[in-house]
């Protein structure tokens, strides 16, 4: 069975020594927890998700530790980790097919008693390692579940999720519900927000003021839509903007979940705790691209 090397290290997140007398595992777990420690949250029971971005850790380490400060460890064994497809064109939810990742901080092992059952639905395909190693969108999540999971054994299924149509989204929901209703499962939902710029094709304005703040005004209202677990408005959203938000099938996907689960007798909140651009864009040739984190919370 394959083993997943930490391609991204080095490049995407820190894998080599500025203080020199520090090891690459003691560096990075450091800069982690600067970023956690600044976080003025604390942890919730009962967070059953959070979505959070993938861009290297320069950029988004900051933001992603607000998603991951939320999270209360006690309960949880297993990890479900959604992130988009950015290499290869996909129509459905790939599967690992490795036993193990390697990260800076450790290894993480696969669930493969759930992958096997996962795969007996018939209802998704396999990655092979290169696919699984070129992507970035999961990979950027694991030294943070490496770092806020380091006292206590969990194992991990990674999802590579594709251009999925409705029906499809439905048929994953109503599979994957019952993982996110069981309290022992967390699930990570990767996804950037919008990427602007002429490099991404993307220049949408809706007013003459700082791009910027038309770029969060933007952002904020897809976010606002997802904080209502809304599917169909955030497709129509997402169709009328066109917004640039590289997780939207994960997103989607999850807001399926939500969708089969019973609510009776019981109250669910997704709600984002920050928001972050990567420049703050002034003029036409500038780029940015807008990072945000939330949970998800069954009480």
């Amino acid at each position: 069975m394959a083993e997943r090397r930490a391609t991204h290290s080095g490049t995407w997140y820190s894998d080599s020594c500025i203080i020199m007398y520090l090891t690459i595992a003691q560096e990075l777990s450091l800069e982690l927890t600067e970023w956690l420690n600044a976080v003025d949250h604390d942890q919730l029971s009962g967070v059953r998700a959070i979505i959070g971005p993938h861009a290297g850790y320069a950029y988004s380490g900051s933001s992603a530790a607000y998603a991951y400060k939320m999270i209360d460890i006690s309960s949880i064994s297993r990890v479900f980790i959604l992130g988009p497809s950015h290499k290869v064109y996909s129509d459905s939810i790939s599967l690992s097919s490795c036993v193990k990742y390697d990260t800076p901080l450790g290894t993480l092992w696969l669930d493969l008693e759930t992958i096997t059952a996962l795969s007996k639905t018939l209802e998704f395909t396999t990655m092979d390692l290169k696919v699984d190693e070129a992507e970035h969108s999961i990979e950027l999540h694991l030294p943070f579940i490496a770092k806020i999971f380091k006292d206590k054994p969990i194992k991990i299924v990674p999802m590579m999720v594709g251009c999925l149509e409705n029906h499809k989204l439905d048929k994953y929901g109503k599979i994957l519900a019952p993982y996110l209703d069981d309290a022992a499962n967390l699930f990570v939902i990767s996804s950037d927000f919008c990427h602007w710029g002429n490099r991404f094709s993307y220049t949408y304005r809706d007013s003459n003021g700082p791009i910027h703040e038309s770029i969060e005004r933007l952002d904020r209202k897809g976010m606002e839509i997802i904080e209502r677990m809304d599917m169909e408005e955030f497709e129509r959203y997402l169709e009328e903007t066109q917004n640039t938000i590289c997780g939207r099938f994960p997103i989607q996907t999850f807001l399926s979940c939500i969708k089969h689960l019973d609510s009776r007798g019981r109250k669910f909140e997704l709600k984002f705790n920050h928001y972050a651009q990567s420049e703050k864009v002034k003029a036409i040739h500038q780029s940015s691209v807008s990072y945000a984190s939330a949970y998800f919370t069954i009480t």
